[in-house]
C-alpha cells in the first residue's frame, strides 16, 4: 500500500511538473558555418565572433516562447577559422564583397517532429536570414539534448546573390581550392538551454 501511494506522488509530481515546465536561455550564442573547396568538397569551418544576439524571452514554458522572435546580427569582418591569413583572405575578398556589414537572422517558427531517443527531441526552425540585400527564409533541423540545442541548415550563396563574391574569393584562392570554391554553406547555431520542472517529453 505504501508503495502503491509513492507512485501516485510520483506520477502527480510529474504532470504538475510538465504544467510549470520552466525553459530558460543562456545568454550564450554560437554561430558557425562550413564552406566546401575542391572538387572533393573538403570543408573549411569557422566560427562568427561578433554576434549580437536578442532574445525573445529569456524563459518561457516552451521553445516557441523563447525563441520565435530571437534575432542575431553578425558582424561579418569578425571571424575565426583558426587561421588568421585565411580570416583575412576570406573578409577581404569575400565578406567585403557582399553588401552591408552584417548579417541577420530572425526566428519566425518552430515546429517539433518525433522523439529520436530518450530525453531529445528534434525539429525544425525557420530562420529568416539577411544577407546583401537579400532575405531568405532558410529551415533548419534542431536537435535538442541534456541542455543543448543546436540548429543546422543550408544556405546557397547563389539565392543571396553571392555569385561575385564567391568568384572573388575563388580567384584569390585558385590554386588552394584547385579552381573550385562551393555555393553550399553549412550553418549552425548553439546555446544552452536550462529546464526546470520538465518532464523528457518538452513541448515545442
Amino acid at each position: 500500500m505504501k508503495k502503491t501511494i509513492i507512485s501516485l506522488l510520483t506520477l502527480f509530481t510529474f504532470a504538475s511538473a510538465t504544467d510549470g515546465c520552466i525553459l530558460e536561455q543562456s545568454d550564450d550564442i554560437n554561430v558557425t558555418w562550413k564552406a566546401y573547396k575542391t572538387l572533393a568538397k573538403l570543408g573549411v569551418s569557422g566560427q562568427f565572433t561578433g554576434v549580437n544576439h536578442t532574445p525573445n524571452k529569456k524563459s518561457g514554458k516552451n521553445f516557441k516562447e523563447i525563441f520565435v522572435g530571437s534575432m542575431v546580427n553578425i558582424d561579418v569582418s569578425k571571424i575565426d577559422t583558426g587561421d588568421a591569413s585565411r580570416d583575412k583572405t576570406l573578409v577581404k575578398w569575400f565578406f567585403s564583397k557582399l553588401y552591408g556589414e552584417t548579417i541577420e537572422g530572425k526566428i519566425v517558427d518552430i515546429e517539433e517532429n518525433k522523439r529520436v531517443d530518450k530525453g531529445a527531441r528534434t525539429g525544425v526552425i525557420d530562420v529568416k536570414i539577411t544577407m546583401n540585400k537579400k532575405t531568405l527564409i532558410v529551415p533548419m533541423s534542431y536537435h535538442y539534448n541534456k541542455g543543448d540545442f543546436r540548429a543546422t541548415g543550408t544556405i546557397d550563396l547563389f539565392d543571396f546573390a553571392g555569385s561575385n563574391a564567391l568568384a572573388s574569393l575563388n580567384k584569390s584562392c585558385y590554386d588552394l581550392h584547385e579552381g573550385k570554391t562551393w555555393n553550399d554553406v553549412t550553418i549552425e547555431f548553439r546555446t544552452n538551454i536550462k529546464a526546470t520542472l520538465c518532464d523528457v517529453k518538452i513541448k515545442k
